[in-house]
């Protein structure tokens, strides 16, 4: 919905999967610490096995965001930097870590999109195929929508059809706009950071 209106969206969940790919950093230290056996015929990560081992367990859950967390805000930062010199006006980072990880506190809005924890579980369930009980785990490891309601800008009920949440989701977008700060460096930053690059290039040619 937010992509139609041209505002490009950063998807940490992406993210997570591709800095785990085989020879990738983060990669190395998994396997080194979770050893072979969650690795797939083909050498990628066994993503169930691995949820097994990190729901059962908070310190390894722990351990495994430690190995990729750094990379993933790398690649974030990286996402946002290639949004801002091509002039965007706004980049929508997607993250459901975002509260927890302190994110929220570079970010100029907080959206938090919100339902009932019943309705929560059933579409957990339903979109994974797993059971009440796994469900139930996966949500536990992360903070309440009702507490990070306190942490938001706007919230988005998504209780209802997508109609509703697409009615909210174009009101919100009307009333978010970049400040002048924003402004600013949307439009000096790139040609000011291009300057500066070409005048260091030019500087270590002369020396």
């Amino acid at each position: 919905m937010i992509q139609k209106y041209g505002i490009p969206i950063i998807d940490s969940d992406v993210l997570a999967r591709e800095v785990v790919q085989p020879k990738k950093p983060a990669y190395e230290l998994i396997v080194k610490h979770f050893s072979k056996e969650i690795l797939l015929e083909d050498g990628t990560l066994d993503r169930a096995k691995l949820k097994d081992i990190i729901f059962s367990d908070e310190s390894q859950r722990k351990l495994l965001n430690k190995f990729t967390h750094p990379y993933i805000r790398r690649e974030i930062l990286k996402s946002v930097f290639r949004y801002w010199i091509t002039g965007k006006k706004a980049v929508v980072l997607d993250t459901p870590l975002l509260i927890e990880g302190g994110i929220h506190k570079f970010m100029s809005y907080v959206f938090v999109v919100y339902c009932s924890e019943q309705i929560q579980l059933s579409r957990l369930m339903k979109r994974e195929d797993i059971s009440e009980s796994t469900s139930k785990q996966y949500i536990s490891v992360q903070m309440p929508l009702k507490e990070k309601i306190k942490f938001a800008d706007f919230v988005i009920d998504n209780s209802g059809d997508l109609s509703e949440t697409e009615h909210q989701v174009v009101n919100i977008l009307s009333k978010v706009k970049p400040s002048l700060w924003s402004w600013l460096l949307i439009w000096l930053g790139p040609p000011l950071l291009f300057t500066l690059s070409i005048s260091y290039v030019v500087a270590q040619v002369t020396k």
